[in-house]
C-alpha cells in the first residue's frame, strides 16, 4: 500500500548516509588543519543526519518495509575548506529540494505521516544550508584570515589546557 513512500524514505536514507560520510570526512580534515569551529559544525551536522536516518528507518519499519542502509554516493575527497563548504551547501540545497518533492508525492499517495517527516527534514536541511552559506560568506568577507583565526583559537585553547594540566 505504501510502496512509493517506502521507496522515497529509503532514497532519503541513502542520501543521509552519504551526507554523514561526507561530513565526517570534512570534520576529520578541518580538525587536522586546526579549524575547530568548522570541524565541529561538520560533526554536528553529521550527527543530525544520523538522527534523520533513524527517523526515516523507523517510518519504513512502521510501514512494514525493508530498510536499505546503502549510501547513495561516494565520499568526495577535498582538503580545501571553500570546496568543502560549497559542496556541503549544494548537498543541503539538493536534499531540501528533493524532500519537498517527496513530501508532495507522499501526500498524493495518502501518507501524511511520511509527508510530515519530509517536511521536517526540509526545515533541517534548509538550516544546514544556511549555516554553510554563512560560513562561505565569512570566508568571502575575511578570506584566509577567517581560517587563521580559527587555527589560532585552537592553539590558544590547547595551550591553556596544557597549562591548566601542569604539563
Amino acid at each position: 500500500m505504501h510502496e512509493k513512500s517506502i521507496e522515497l524514505l529509503n532514497k532519503a536514507i541513502g542520501d543521509e548516509l552519504t551526507a554523514v560520510h561526507q561530513y565526517m570526512y570534512f570534520h576529520f580534515h578541518c580538525d587536522d588543519q586546526g579549524y575547530e569551529l568548522l570541524a565541529n559544525l561538520f560533526k554536528r551536522t553529521a550527527i543530525e543526519e544520523m538522527i534523520h536516518v533513524e527517523v526515516l528507518a523507523e517510518r519504513i519499519l512502521f510501514l512494514k518495509g525493508e530498510v536499505i542502509m546503502r549510501a547513495a554516493g561516494e565520499v568526495k575527497n577535498t582538503h580545501e575548506v571553500r570546496a568543502m563548504l560549497e559542496m556541503a551547501a549544494k548537498m543541503e540545497e539538493a536534499s531540501a529540494r528533493d524532500y519537498n518533492l517527496w513530501a508532495n508525492e507522499c501526500s498524493a499517495n495518502a501518507d501524511s505521516a511520511s509527508k510530515k517527516i519530509f517536511e521536517d527534514l526540509v526545515a533541517d536541511e534548509e538550516r544546514h544550508f544556511d549555516q554553510y552559506d554563512t560560513e562561505l560568506d565569512n570566508l568571502q568577507k575575511f578570506g584566509d584570515r577567517y581560517l587563521a583565526l580559527q587555527s589560532i583559537e585552537r592553539s590558544k585553547s590547547q595551550a591553556a589546557a596544557t597549562a591548566a594540566g601542569g604539563n
